[in-house]
């Protein structure tokens, strides 16, 4: 038993040597431009050995992109918050959402690889994966105290996760010289337009 543990540990870390040295090289030239050659002599493992954990080497990139996606770390960060309010949940789940995306410079080019030289089709494969996870955000934010209207969990985890992903993206595409339009409270703005609408409330509803 021990060898047969021993084993799999020795096969999980060649597996994740293979992963992160392709995601580099993904990174930095793209997948295409990146040959099967090119990850054996990064990650120090034989072509046999690369073949023996990856059909091919868009299984290798399924799996970089599934590995390095940074709800790895972003769900345990929104689970810790302690907020008895749903709009507390979502103003800390947000702040913390978006700070720890900052730091991931590297995932606009994952994005643009799998939407630009793959059409997108391993966003399902994503999908099926990271949706458990997201709707543990959706069915804590039900549990909040708040005047929530009754949308399906898997639109409010969707809309939530949308939004502020597309405050990073922006964030990061915005010209330094138009910041400044967006104000210094860009993302205070984005958590109130999730919470409350663009409308004033004071107004009424539209006809």
């Amino acid at each position: 038993m021990n060898e047969i543990n021993a084993a799999a540990r020795k096969g999980e870390i060649a597996k994740n040597r293979i992963i992160e040295a392709a995601y580099l090289l993904f990174i930095q030239q793209g997948y295409h431009k990146t040959s099967m050659r090119q990850i054996v002599e990064r990650c120090g493992i034989t072509m046999g050995g690369i073949y023996n954990h990856f059909e091919n080497k868009e299984a290798i990139w399924q799996a970089v992109l599934i590995q390095k996606h940074p709800y790895h770390e972003i769900v345990p960060l929104m689970l810790s918050v302690e907020s008895d309010t749903i709009a507390g949940f979502v103003r800390q789940t947000a702040s913390r959402m978006v700070n720890e995306l900052s730091k991931r410079k590297d995932l606009l080019n994952l994005m643009f690889i799998e939407l630009v030289e793959f059409d997108g089709r391993h966003i399902r494969a994503l999908f099926d994966v990271i949706l458990p996870e997201i709707m543990k955000i959706s069915n804590v934010i039900n549990s909040k105290t708040g005047n929530l209207r009754p949308i399906p969990p898997p639109v409010l985890a969707r809309t939530f996760f949308g939004l502020f992903i597309s405050y990073y993206i922006t964030e990061i595409l915005i010209p330094d010289e138009l910041r400044h339009f967006a104000g210094e409270n860009a993302l205070e703005n984005f958590i109130t337009i999730y919470l409350y609408g663009i409308l004033d409330s004071a107004q009424g509803s539209p006809e």
